[in-house]
């Protein structure tokens, strides 16, 4: 095998002369700067870059990280395989058009049917029998090159179902442009944007005739998914609202956002995730996430898909042993770029040869481009008997080394070493009117000495920014706009997706709930820890018990029995287990701080995620009374955080307005409950009552500054449930709820009635100095929770509103809300 082409250094030793600029600018570096510069990449990368986008469970084993030193490419280089990859674009594209319209190329046997039918990227409903598909089948792709020895390119792969990492080049120019900036002063680059700009302008010219005003959305897994963080970014660099099947619903054959405004139609979907979990009517269990409908529309001409769900059939390995001929027949035109030396097995003679050269060749299933590929010498007897069995199910590529180019070794001390490591480099193409375009730039990836032979793209590893460099500086036309239909001003909060308001709005519930659960637990503790307690402070303890045990912290026999509180104490230090329900309630928060990443900043992010990082951290240290509470004021600080951060940093629209009303909401569903408990004491401890509701709404102090005497009902009532200015108290909450409700409706609707109605109750318990408060109070609370699901139906599910059968109607305002 011949030895790996250096891209930095030619065959003399010389540095070659692209390479010259580029490492001129790293060596005037201060000595101990560069070394300082890469850790400051890594961990900006780490921080703020794709990866602090993953959930944060998965950020530890999928970030990227991005070598210091680019790979820079010369111009006229670039132009070159520029032009290849345009004709290869082409003529996938072409060869998309056949199989999924006339299949020409399989009745003259061009292409051998194996490859097509038992292809898990052909979909049999995206055919159109007979027909020519009409549209575009295949707007954007990408393709890996290896050098070889000889100094040529040639292409290890073709993705045109789902091209990964070009988030991660955008992300890595930024991340350099910001670490580096002096690696990028004298290099005359050709830019990303311009790219970026076209391809926008050509979705948006991609919607189907009479649909220019229909939006476009990104189609993503979601969260979960790896590939979720750089579906983001894609989404910010083109304009498109990023999305997730459960948002996406077809009414009447076209396909719609479900918004807060409604249901918003969309022209253009990007599709980030596989065909064939498209649709559930199209392809069964494999796509139940999926959107019923989607294929139908999209054949009837109400949205475009790109790629085509059906474009991955063309990624199969073996198709590299026909592209030439295809290219000829379909192009009328001999291919330019050639791909790595490969043999379909089922061709006759293919197999003999192949095992007379085992260490020349690498063994790939013919059909599937996901399946990993092995030596061909270090072949199983299993896999040589299926060989064997059916030839034409495999396919062998030869295993050419890739180019080396320098990578950064901290081993090196301050300067670090430059050592080679193979690279394979993946370039990205668009579509717009016909024509193809490439990104000036893209994505190499650093071969892993462990990695299995032509792996495709990773989870993550060792990248670097590639570089098109060009002669002389110069100002590049900007693409022309095109002409963008006129749009009615819309309302913020109108616009964002239902299951984005559903996450904040429970991220704002989950928020409260774990602050209550603190301030619960504290009270309890603070009792606890007296050394003998009292009978009223027994009666008190008692209460407590019973309102920690609707948030799960305790349960009835767990209630102090005797003057005995063991066993609140235990229940106490068990919910602060790993397992428990505060570890439990730290992990909802997370995730949905995680599911609404893309409406956060990066501080606001950090703001939210950081403390509770430290919360669950703390848990396993948890081994007395004494730490319990300080893990509690900590979870009491997080939620004035997560207010205070929201309140400063978010504009007041959609996302903010539904963070806050959760919070309002589930607030005075919990004062509203703990006061009802707090209050229904016998008339002898009715003292002891309202000072624990004084202290559950955090008004001690407030009522001792403006009372100089005992607790008394009237006084206690109206600063805790009437008070307008205080922000925990009951009516507060209510009065906030009916304002963001009335803002979200354009004014009063059936909804900010309700709240307004429970309000007046309020108030009405508060003026009449307490009759019959505890009830009363504890039924508000129910009705704040029946609110909280109206909202959730109303807003969120875009459901009718929920029917009670039995005696006890829906209060009149929410029966109609939705």
């Amino acid at each position: 095998m011949s030895a790996a082409l250096d891209e930095m250094v030619d065959g003399s030793g010389r540095v070659r002369p692209h390479w010259r600029g580029v490492l001129s600018a790293f060596s005037a570096l201060p000595e101990n700067e560069l070394a300082d510069r890469v850790l400051r990449l890594h961990r900006a990368l780490e921080e703020e870059g794709i990866t602090a986008l993953l959930p944060s469970e998965e950020r530890v084993v999928a970030g990227w990280r991005c070598d210091p030193f680019p790979l820079p490419l010369p111009a006229a280089e670039f132009a070159a395989l520029e032009a290849g990859l345009q004709q290869r674009a082409r003529l996938l594209e072409a060869l998309l058009r056949d199989l999924y319209g006339e299949q020409r190329s399989l009745a003259e046997g061009l292409l051998p049917a194996e490859l097509v039918f038992t292809n898990p990227g052909f979909l049999r409903p995206c055919r159109a029998a007979g027909q020519v598909p009409q549209g575009m089948l295949a707007q954007s792709c990408a393709f890996d090159l290896d050098r070889a020895p000889d100094g040529r390119w040639r292409v290890v792969a073709d993705s045109t179902a789902r091209m990964a990492g070009l988030a991660q080049a955008l992300e890595n120019r930024r991340m350099l442009a910001r670490k580096l900036p002096e690696a990028f002063r004298n290099a005359f680059l050709r830019p990303h944007r311009p790219f970026l700009e076209s391809w926008a302008e050509a979705l948006r010219r991609a919607a189907p005739p009479g649909r220019a005003g229909d939006g476009i959305a990104l189609l993503t897994p979601g969260v979960g998914d790896p590939s979720w963080a750089e579906n983001v970014v894609l989404a910010r660099a083109l304009g498109c609202i990023p999305v997730e099947p459960g948002d996406l619903t077809v009414r009447n054959g076209d396909l719609f956002l479900k918004t807060l405004r409604g249901l918003q139609p969309i022209g253009v979907l990007l599709r980030r995730m596989e065909g064939r979990r498209l649709d559930p009517l199209e392809f069964g269990a494999a796509a139940a996430g999926g959107v019923v409908g989607l294929l139908d529309a999209a054949r009837n001409g109400a949205v475009r898909i790109l790629n085509d769900p059906g474009a991955g059939v063309v990624e199969a390995p073996a198709l590299a042993a026909f592209l030439p001929a295809l290219c000829r027949r379909l192009l009328a035109e001999e291919l330019r770029l050639p791909s790595l030396p490969t043999r379909w097995l089922g061709e006759p003679g293919a197999l003999d040869e192949a095992l007379r050269e085992p260490g020349r060749w690498v063994l790939r299933p013919a059909a599937d481009a996901r399946a990993p590929a092995v030596p061909l010498a270090e072949a199983g007897a299993e896999q040589r008997a299926a060989m064997a069995a059916r030839p034409g199910d495999w396919a062998v590529t030869e295993a050419a080394p890739p180019s080396l180019a320098p990578c950064w070794d901290a081993a090196g001390g301050s300067r670090g070493n430059k050592t080679p490591l193979p690279v394979r480099l993946r370039l990205f193409l668009m579509q717009d009117a016909g024509r193809w375009h490439a990104l000036p730039g893209g994505f190499a990836r650093v071969v892993a000495p462990d990695a299995p032979p032509l792996e495709r793209m990773t989870a993550g590893g060792l990248s670097k920014d590639v570089w098109v460099l060009e002669e002389e500086r110069g100002d590049r036309p900007a693409p022309s706009p095109a002409p963008l239909p006129t749009r009615r001003p819309a309302r913020a909060a109108a616009d964002l997706p239902s299951r984005a308001g559903d996450n904040l709005f429970w991220l704002g519930r989950y928020v409260e709930r774990l602050d209550n659960a603190a301030r619960l637990s504290r009270a309890a503790l603070a009792r606890l820890e007296r050394d003998a307690l009292l009978p009223h402070e027994l009666a008190e303890l008692a209460t407590l018990a019973r309102c920690l045990i609707p948030a799960g912290l305790a349960t009835a026999e767990d209630a102090p029995a005797g003057g005995d509180a063991g066993a609140l104490r235990r229940a106490l230090l068990r919910a602060a287990r790993a397992d428990g329900p505060l570890s439990q309630s730290f992990g909802r928060i997370a995730r949905l701080v995680d599911a609404t990443r893309d409406r956060q900043t990066g501080d606001m992010h950090d703001a939210f995620l950081q403390p509770l990082r430290e919360l669950r951290r703390a848990l396993p240290e948890i081994r007395d009374e004494a730490d319990l509470s300080r893990l509690l004021g900590a979870a009491l600080r997080y939620g004035a955080v997560v207010a205070g951060v929201a309140a400063e940093n978010m504009v007041r629209g959609g996302a903010h307005t539904f963070l806050d009303l959760g919070r309002r909401v589930e607030r005075a569903q919990s004062i509203a409950s703990a006061l009802g408990l707090a209050l229904d004491q016998p008339a002898a401890r009715a003292e002891a009552g309202l000072r624990l509701a004084l202290e559950l709404c955090d008004s001690v102090i407030t009522y001792r500054t403006r009372h100089l005497d005992a607790p008394q009902p009237g006084p206690v009532l109206l600063l805790v449930l009437a008070e307008a200015g205080n922000p925990r108290g009951l009516g507060f909450q209510l009065a906030q709820a009916r304002l963001l409700l009335e803002d979200l409706a354009g004014g009063p609707d059936a909804l900010s009635a309700e709240a307004a109605a429970l309000l007046a109750e309020v108030s009405a318990v508060a003026a009449e100095g307490g009759t019959g408060a505890p009830a009363r109070l504890r039924r508000v609370g129910e009705r704040a929770g029946e609110l909280a699901e109206a909202i959730s139906r109303h807003y969120f599910t875009l459901l009718p509103p929920a029917r009670t059968l039995g005696p006890e109607p829906l209060t009149p305002a929410l029966r109609g809300a939705a």
